[in-house]
């Protein structure tokens, strides 16, 4: 199954929700798709013509990376601050659909890219904070550095163990569920559960998630995935997706190897059955897109991965 790239996702905000000084409380709000096919989550009824109308409880688990765009209220203002704990480049984005301020019309846009770890206000808006006020926006972020060129200087390593073999279950230009940008060409390699996954390609980890423990079809399961991700040194993005459950052997700021055990399979997340969803993205400032990506075949030769064939370590 696709993966959405929780970095890279918009999420539409109403303004009476709490989101910076404290943990959220449970409370019921909305999530639908809109006209434009984007997840909105809001406090308000969605209109009539949206295509999903579910009611969601706002509050979840600290995650391991803290890359976000922090709303604070402060009497009348409220602050849009990013926030880049990562170890490499973003690029954030925020877009203001409705505010009651008048020097900030509806769609404007303001957006920066952050050095790692680091933070910066984006946008203060006035007459948003009180209780009486709305101020609805979105935002988006992407990792890497802006408008890297995909340079490996060789193939990239099948992600198992040298002289295995397994199948490829979905790739480009199928795009069963990889249709969107960012996973166009991510490669699922159907690996069966516990399998243990190895780094395609040298590079430092910037990303982790280990603690999730389960999986299924529905589009709630989206952010439930076990990941690793893993920055090269052409400022592109590996991600290795729907991990088993407390399996990730490496660490936020290590540097791995290219071949290095680094979790094994599962299918946590948005996910049909057990296997390797396997993507390489780079940013484009404020989006990220997928590239098309090879495997190393025997004596190094470039293997096009395709749907239904076999893939062997070497």
């Amino acid at each position: 199954m696709s993966l959405r790239i929780h970095l890279a996702a918009i999420f539409a905000l109403a303004g009476t929700l709490e989101l910076c000084c404290e943990p959220l409380a449970a409370q019921s709000a909305y999530k639908y798709k809109d006209a434009n096919g984007n997840w909105v989550y809001t406090d308000k009824a969605p209109p009539s013509s949206a295509t999903r109308d579910d009611s969601i409880n706002l509050a979840h688990p600290e995650e391991s990376l803290h890359i976000t765009i922090e709303r604070h209220d402060e009497g009348t203002i409220t602050t849009l601050t990013a926030i880049n704990d990562c170890l490499c480049i973003a690029g954030f984005q925020a877009k203001v659909a409705h505010s009651d301020d008048p020097d900030i019309s509806d769609g404007a846009e303001f957006g920066k890219i952050l050095q790692p770890q680091s933070r910066e206000v984006l946008v203060s808006i006035r007459n948003a904070g009180a209780a009486s006020r709305t101020l609805e926006y979105g935002w988006r972020i992407s990792l890497g550095t802006p408008n890297a060129q995909h340079r490996p200087s060789r193939p990239y390593r099948a992600p198992f163990a040298v002289g295995s073999s397994f199948n490829i279950s979905q790739a480009y230009p199928h795009l069963i569920t990889h249709n969107s940008p960012e996973s166009q060409y991510a490669v699922d390699i159907a690996l069966p559960d516990g399998t243990p996954v190895y780094a395609a390609r040298e590079g430092t980890v910037i990303n982790v998630h280990h603690d999730k423990f389960v999986g299924g079809t529905s589009p709630a399961m989206m952010d439930q995935a076990n990941v690793v991700e893993i920055l090269h040194d052409d400022g592109t993005i590996a991600m290795y997706a729907h991990l088993h459950w407390d399996s990730v052997r490496v660490r936020i700021g290590q540097h791995v190897d290219r071949g290095q055990y680094i979790a094994n399979s599962g299918s946590t997340g948005f996910s049909s059955g057990p296997h390797l969803h396997f993507c390489v993205f780079r940013s484009l400032g404020f989006t990220s897109v997928s590239v098309p990506i090879q495997f190393a075949g025997l004596s190094d030769i470039a293997v096009t991965p395709q749907i239904n064939a076999t893939l062997t370590a070497y």
